[in-house]
């Protein structure tokens, strides 16, 4: 990775990448970047720094899909704030 690449889109390349190895859509590993990033983000400072990462795999563990995890992020932000 070369240290002029914006973020966003090696996260999304890396995301991609692991979405295909694992036979699921890319572009489903690649619609909620931001609401978890942001989401993670309040874990970690409204709770708890290590739980963050934690939380977007629980959103995983608890949705069929991209619409459900939706729905399961929306809620989360609430119980956080």
């Amino acid at each position: 990775m070369t240290e002029d690449k914006d973020p966003i889109q090696t996260a999304h390349e890396w995301l991609e990448e692991a979405a295909t190895t694992l036979g699921l859509d890319p572009h489903d590993a690649t619609a909620l970047v931001r609401e978890l990033l942001d989401l993670t983000k309040d874990v970690a400072h409204n709770r708890f720094r290590p739980a963050a990462p934690l939380t977007a795999f629980v959103v995983g563990l608890a949705s069929k899909d991209v619409e459900e995890a939706r729905a399961n992020i929306a809620e989360l932000k609430e119980a956080v704030q």
